[in-house]
């Protein structure tokens, strides 16, 4: 009961704080798990990031059940799952009472301008120490470069991630390459129905559409986007596409999961009831996925070659987290910098007062991570949302 309480506070607290998306939320695992606690070593923790990336599922919920099945079997595994989302479920239903309410998302932008340099910050001192662990010999760095290359120039990131692990097969020494069946699971969960649009709402269809979603997710949790376009918004007509729009801000701007917005759309569908099925239909299959996966992680770091494709696999998921860093980076830092500069067209929404207050943050955070300081997690994020909100509040006052 210890260590499943233990669980359950820490992904609580991940599940509460960890705004930024996957790349942010491992980094917040590896910190409090690896580091903090030393439940497993960081070996252990980039295998499990390595073999997350090759399933299906948002892989930050995943790694989270892995965890969970580590430290405290298959109750674990539940605790682990179920608390790491909870706190992004319970806050994305009441975003969407809300906004049934008032027809619009409430402006959480102040305090997000502060937080998400703070997510930087994390993501870059995770990338630093993972970074260190996983590229063990220099013979790996040529592997980070062209899996980085490939994302770059478009190629879907499992792609990359399995072309990483069997050029790390060839150029790790392999004396022979053996066929390796790395099978793409494609579940044929039934369809919605040749419905027109209006088409009245059915829970079970509802949940069977997101449980197919959760079954084939593979890469960025912007490929629901594309699924919902399709088919609840132009085949059935139980969205708008403003109210698409909005779903996806809403999966950005709260912490957690980004496939929280999931439980958005189901609230908007269909009430209380639908937000559970989408819920639970989105996010189900990963538990699956990793109950499956888990006893062969180790098994694969014992085989030789199977190692090699996992260091490789290794070394290609900090290439992966490097680009998700270096493109938020740019976003929301250098982009609004370049555009005040006049060298670029300006975010909308950027103000000089407001890129003043991101890299303000910015600053802070770094002093507070690398000097004697030392902020915790909760810490930090505390930090930058009140310098966020005092910048927000400075630009009104005087703006009136």
């Amino acid at each position: 009961m210890t260590r499943l309480r233990e669980l359950a506070q820490v992904f609580l607290k991940i599940g509460t704080l960890g705004f930024g998306g996957p790349a942010a939320h491992i980094a917040l695992m590896e910190k409090e798990v690896v580091q903090a606690r030393q439940w497993l070593t960081q070996a252990e923790f980039l295998d499990l990031v390595g073999a997350t990336n090759l399933i299906p599922g948002p892989n930050s919920t995943e790694m989270a059940i892995h965890l969970g099945l580590r430290r405290a079997g298959w109750p674990g595994l539940a605790v682990a799952g179920i608390c790491f989302i909870l706190p992004a479920v319970i806050l994305t239903t009441l975003l969407a009472i809300l906004y049934q309410e008032y027809g619009t998302v409430p402006a959480l932008m102040p305090l997000l301008t502060g937080i998400k340099p703070v997510v930087l910050v994390i993501i870059g001192e995770a990338l630093w120490r993972l970074g260190k662990k996983a590229l063990k010999s220099w013979r790996l760095v040529p592997i980070v470069v062209f899996v980085v290359a490939l994302v770059l120039v478009g190629v879907n990131e499992v792609l990359a991630l399995l072309l990483g692990g069997g050029l790390g097969l060839a150029w790790l020494g392999m004396p022979r390459l053996y066929s390796m069946a790395w099978p793409l699971l494609a579940v044929a969960a039934p369809e919605l129905g040749a419905a027109s649009a209006g088409t009245a709402v059915s829970l079970s269809a509802l949940g069977l559409f997101f449980l197919k979603i959760g079954c084939v997710l593979f890469g960025s949790g912007y490929v629901l986007v594309a699924f919902v376009q399709e088919d609840l918004v132009n085949r059935l007509g139980w969205l708008t596409n403003a109210q698409l729009l909005d779903a996806i801000a809403i999966g950005q701007f709260t912490p957690g999961p980004v496939l929280s917005t999931a439980t958005f759309i189901g609230y908007l569908v269909a009430g209380l009831p639908g937000a559970g099925v989408a819920t639970v239909g989105i996010f189900l299959p990963s538990f699956v996925f990793v109950a499956l996966l888990s006893p062969w992680v180790p098994v694969l770091r014992r085989s030789v070659s199977a190692g090699r494709f996992l260091d490789a696999v290794n070394a290609g998921s900090i290439a992966l987290m490097a680009v998700v860093t270096l493109r938020l980076a740019w976003n929301q830092l250098l982009l609004p910098l370049a555009g005040l500069a006049g060298l670029t067209a300006a975010p909308t929404d950027a103000t000089p007062l407001g890129i003043f207050t991101s890299w303000l943050v910015l600053l802070l955070s770094v002093v507070a991570v690398r000097l004697p300081i030392k902020m915790g997690t909760a810490a930090l994020v505390g930090m930058g949302a009140s310098v966020g909100w005092l910048g927000w509040a400075a630009e009104q006052w005087l703006t009136t």
